[in-house]
């Protein structure tokens, strides 16, 4: 049908012909709405589709890939080879990343491989067994003569010898006057006394309760397979009685748990993360939680804090003195603590840049962008890395301000151009929500980056739940944080928890209060080093 013939039948009524434009045009709104429609369900079936596209690379990362936030920025562009060719290079850019790269690698710590030099292990004690001939082999086989010693030949062999249990006898010598009980007086009886045990009338000495204490919190050994390995070596105990153990030398070293507390919070900068850490409960387990409080340089203490819920009472609670800076994650509770408390927030840029890097295959070019950006701020900052405050926050001043306005420019520009809930936009979302936080290290050199080293020590809490799988009870869970404080502690100071633990177990118990701190992890290596110092030049 033509134009004429459609006029044609249209009707001469007026009132007819509005009601039919308006049926007309009810018609083509409704098709509109249905076209909105199902462009609306595209836009969210194509994001669903990105979004299991990201979590199924995620997952093959996690499973066959690097577990390190790292860009391959030539894989993720092949499709773009042809393109990338034809641009021309800029000199200035190819200068900027060369200096990067040297900076990136200059501090980096190169792993010899191979054989151990032996000289290494002179801390290792020696037992010589000398190979001589037998007496009939001695005579010369040619003329019969004696065969006279011209040298030797050394070779090395490390031998393991496991470890052994030992009854130690306390015998008390009890004296007493004769003459006295004699004559009918009091014999004026004395007991020699025996020195304080870290568990009065226990059977565990200081060794091996520092034993227990360092297998099961610093190399994460269930209590089972250590009364399996006791067992084996001819001492049966129920990994129950090693559970007491346990909670009996955290209440022994609390007063010491609460001095690295004290400390921690003297602070200028401190680092927090948590993590689960189920607790037995009817039914099924409880999911607590643990929290890690990392000290700055000047106060080099970790301290654990269990509670039962994630809520920010448990922060509020541990930092209810404190109004320096706080080092975390987004996490919303720690916000509202830092606005009540006036607590300076500090982000971290691992966290941020992790964002980008679970949707850099999404979008392949927004995410070699952003994170070339960010990685010009973290080789800024490897290049700070032995510098002073002052020096750093200068350096950040003039280097790290400017690549952070480029890329803040970048990130909102970013944002207009993707969908709402495309994973790379909730990346950028991220970022600019944590930009004041995340920004604060400009006006603080001693403010990092980063919260890595504090991340880290949420390590050994995985590795126990995966091991022993949860706590008995809230005791169980204090009991933990007190001796993952202590073993962590030593971790950071390259300190042998076994040797330490020993040490203060066996003094803590004759150590005044006001003499506490000598005991901190920390000052005791200086007075190991010390000692080591002194004998040394006494020998000499």
């Amino acid at each position: 049908m033509d134009d004429a013939s459609a006029i044609a039948e249209l009707p001469n009524d007026t009132s007819l012909l509005k009601k039919l434009l308006l049926e007309r045009h009810s018609l083509l709104v409704e098709q509109e709405a249905r076209i909105t429609d199902l462009q609306r369900q595209r836009d969210e079936m194509e994001v669903a589709k990105l979004r299991l596209e990201m979590e199924l690379l995620r997952l093959k990362k996690w499973y066959y890939g690097p577990r390190a936030d790292r860009l391959d920025v030539g894989q993720l562009l092949l499709e773009f080879a042809v393109a990338l060719e034809q641009r021309p290079v800029n000199e200035q850019d190819l200068a900027q990343a060369a200096a990067d790269d040297v900076a990136s690698t200059a501090g980096v710590r190169r792993v010899k491989r191979g054989r151990r030099n032996i000289g290494a292990l002179d801390k290792l004690p020696i037992v010589q067994k000398v190979h001589d001939l037998t007496t009939d082999q001695k005579p010369c086989p040619c003329c019969g003569n004696a065969r006279e010693k011209i040298g030797q030949e050394s070779t090395w062999q490390i031998e393991f010898f496991p470890g052994h249990f030992t009854r130690v006898e306390h015998v008390q010598v009890k004296y007493a006057c004769k003459h006295c009980e004699h004559n009918a007086d009091n014999p004026q009886i004395t007991l020699a006394e025996k020195p304080l045990q870290p568990i009065d009338k226990g059977m565990a000495g200081p060794g091996l309760l520092a034993y227990v204490i360092t297998s099961k919190y610093a190399d994460h050994l269930p209590l089972y397979r250590l009364e399996s390995i006791f067992g084996r070596n001819g001492f049966e105990i129920d990994r129950s009685t090693m559970s007491v153990w346990a909670g009996d030398v955290a209440d022994l070293v609390k007063p010491l748990y609460q001095l690295m507390i004290d400390r921690v919070l003297a602070s200028h900068v401190i680092g927090t993360d948590d993590t689960v850490m189920p607790m037995l409960a009817p039914e099924k387990t409880r999911q607590a939680r643990m929290w890690v409080y990392r000290g700055d340089d000047d106060h080099p203490n970790n301290v654990f804090d269990f509670t039962l819920s994630r809520s920010r009472d448990g922060p509020a609670q541990f930092l209810k003195n404190y109004d320096q800076v706080l080092l975390a994650d987004a996490y919303g509770g720690y916000e509202g603590i830092c606005v009540e408390k006036q607590i300076i927030q500090a982000g971290c840029w691992s966290h941020a840049r992790r964002k980008v890097v679970d949707a850099q295959s999404l979008s392949p070019a927004i995410a070699a962008e952003a994170l070339t950006l960010i990685g010009r701020v973290f080789a800024i900052e490897d290049r700070a890395k032995t510098s002073s405050r002052a020096d750093r926050l200068a350096l950040r001043q003039v280097q790290s301000l400017p690549v952070m306005e480029q890329l803040h420019g970048r990130l909102r520009t970013w944002k207009q151009q993707l969908l709402p809930k495309h994973p790379m936009a909730e990346a950028i979302g991220y970022v600019l929500n944590q930009w004041k936080p995340l920004t604060a290290f400009l006006s603080d050199g001693a403010i990092p980056i980063h919260n890595n080293l504090t991340e880290q020590q949420m390590k050994r809490i995985a590795l126990g739940r995966k091991n022993f799988l949860f706590v008995g009870n809230q005791r169980g869970g204090r009991t933990a944080a007190i001796l993952c404080s202590i073993t962590s502690t030593c971790r950071r100071h390259e300190i042998d928890p076994q040797l330490y633990l020993t040490q203060l177990l066996i003094n803590l118990p004759t150590t005044p209060t006001s003499q506490l701190d000598q005991w901190l992890p920390d000052v005791w290596k200086r007075r190991q080093n010390l000692a080591i110092v002194a004998d040394a030049h006494a020998k000499v």
